[in-house]
């Protein structure tokens, strides 16, 4: 029965009207903060909305030790989350859930530290998990959380590229500077884009940008992307409370517009600049040789 009810969820969620996806690339992309507090889960949540507008199919997965919170955000309850898959040998179909404008999503979990301390059966179990999803989705967000432990540094490093969210304040600075260290100092070649999220102008998103690249470039030797930036804007703190993604809430909010901008120079940079097929392999094959070691 189990077989059967996945079979047919898995038809459900792939299956929506206009937005079937037409090719197997794929892009895995984790996205990290270098503290708490920077609005990382929330730009996820509007940003993955933001792409599933494009008729791009996205999957967001919460692996956020102790700040899971995306269902919440998408104002949803979730029934299972990735831990029960593994602890209880669920077919992922059978936890993926669907939220606004069909965008899906798996929730995380208050036991995720036992994700990254996976066994090998445990591990062969989540591969093949994965695997499946890759025909399905153009993008898997793998929402991260805060700082970087050296379990989940092994799915960043997997990851095909890296979403850094930070803020004007000279602690979120100095933390994102921090993070991107100590991702260089393990893979000097995964790419890192930079999001300057609750800036109060332009002049000040820039400013931040330019002095994280530049610090970057002098110490590291490492060129990272500025992606875009979200301005600050009252109306994402309206969009928590009332557990609805600011992108449609407010559709002409601040906020929303930089979304969707961000959206603009996100894809406009995959057709320029990731031209080739990315796959759900790469991903897996970088995943295994961790964890096996």
């Amino acid at each position: 029965m189990r077989d059967q009810a996945d079979s047919l969820r898995n038809q459900l969620l792939v299956a929506d009207e206009g937005n079937e996806k037409s090719n197997t690339s794929i892009q895995v992309i984790s996205v990290v903060s270098g503290k708490g507090g920077v609005g990382k889960s929330n730009f996820v949540v509007n940003f993955a909305l933001g792409l599933q507008k494009r008729n791009k199919n996205v999957l967001i997965i919460d692996l956020d030790i102790g700040m899971a919170n995306i269902d919440i955000l998408l104002g949803q309850s979730s029934k299972y989350s990735i831990v029960d898959m593994l602890e209880q040998e669920m077919s992922i179909w059978s936890i993926v859930e669907k939220g606004p404008l069909g965008l899906s999503y798996v929730a995380g979990g208050s036991g995720l530290t036992r994700l990254f301390e996976m066994n090998k059966e445990k591990a062969d179990f989540f591969y093949r998990q994965i695997e499946s999803l890759e025909s399905s989705f153009d993008y898997i967000l793998l929402d991260m959380g805060a700082g970087v432990t050296t379990s989940s540094l092994h799915f960043l490093l997997s990851s095909h590229e890296i979403l850094l969210v930070t803020t004007p304040e000279p602690t979120s600075i100095t933390d994102a500077y921090a993070m991107i260290k100590f991702i260089h100092l393990e893979d000097e070649e995964i790419p890192i884009s930079m999001v300057v999220n609750r800036a109060f102008s332009k002049k000040e998103a820039d400013r931040t940008a330019e002095n994280v690249i530049n610090v970057t470039n002098r110490f590291l030797n490492k060129s990272i992307t500025y992606l875009t930036y979200i301005p600050n804007d009252d109306t994402v703190l309206k969009a928590v409370r009332s557990q609805q993604p600011f992108l449609l809430l407010a559709p002409n909010s601040k906020c929303s517009k930089a979304i969707e901008n961000t959206i603009d120079v996100f894809i406009g940079r995959d057709k320029k600049d990731y031209g080739k097929p990315i796959s759900m392999g790469t991903f897996l094959s970088k995943l295994k040789s961790f964890i096996s070691n």
